[in-house]
């Protein structure tokens, strides 16, 4: 894209807005604050998660979300981060509007959510970002891919200045799926995202640390897929980053 044309695209965007904003104010989704989406008293009201479990059982607390020494041979995660946890209050509302009602402006508030959640539990630096790819399918329903745009945000922000490569177009969704939160056997959505990645270039991920970006864990099955096609291209290392997870909270936590 030409410096001329990039402009061009931004002067139509930013007028878009402007229309957008006067048709349509622009309201915090939660106390209709106006200005913003999310305002600051109640981003501060986001409940942080302060440890982590293992990402296939949840039943044992563990650093970093790594599997635990029964579940390390289910999952080639090295590690899941939750950031905060699903209120019907706030997060909830939030991400319903992000992915539902098309909020796409959403995802700067959002992605602060999930830099802060990888701070807290000083998640390792990414050679890599990827986030978890729809199908064109879905991308066409939507307009965006959520979870890319959470990764722009982290690959801007986590060192500022000096932006983490993403990975684009190479982790490819193959399967159209039904959606994981509509399923509610744990089994049944395991075999929903059976074969459902594929990578174009494996050379990309060989020997790196990535992290791999989604909005909403439900039982894992979504990540645990992408994660073993990472794997088998050579990644060393793979750490999940989501903001929520709807059942965390629901097992009796052993340390």
């Amino acid at each position: 894209m030409s410096y001329k044309t990039y402009m061009s695209y931004k002067i139509i965007q930013k007028t878009n807005e402007l229309i957008l904003d006067t048709l349509f104010p622009k309201k915090c989704l939660l106390c209709e604050k106006e200005g913003v989406w999310l305002c600051e008293i109640c981003q501060e009201k986001i409940e942080f998660i302060n440890f982590q479990v293992c990402p296939v059982c949840e039943k044992y607390i563990s650093p970093l979300g790594s599997p635990c020494q029964k579940c390390k041979t289910q999952t080639a995660l090295s590690g899941l981060i939750t950031a905060a946890k699903y209120s019907p209050d706030n997060l909830a509302i939030l991400v319903h509007h992000f992915k539902y009602n098309f909020i796409s402006e959403l995802g700067e508030d959002l992605g602060r959510i999930l830099l802060k959640g990888a701070t807290i539990h000083q998640l390792p630096l990414p050679n890599l970002i990827i986030s978890v790819p729809l199908h064109p399918r879905r991308l066409r329903w939507r307009g965006f891919n959520q979870a890319e745009i959470l990764a722009n945000y982290l690959s801007e922000n986590i060192t500022p200045g000096f932006p983490i490569l993403i990975s684009k177009n190479n982790l490819i969704r193959k399967k159209y799926t039904s959606t994981q939160m509509k399923i509610k056997k744990y089994l049944e959505r395991q075999k929903n995202m059976q074969n459902a990645f594929t990578i174009k270039n494996p050379a990309e991920f060989k020997n790196k640390t990535v992290w791999l970006i989604d909005d909403i864990s439900t039982t894992g099955s979504t990540l645990f897929e992408c994660a073993k096609v990472l794997k088998s291209a050579g990644a060393k290392k793979i750490y999940a980053l989501v903001l929520a997870r709807q059942e965390i909270g629901k097992q009796s936590f052993v340390v």
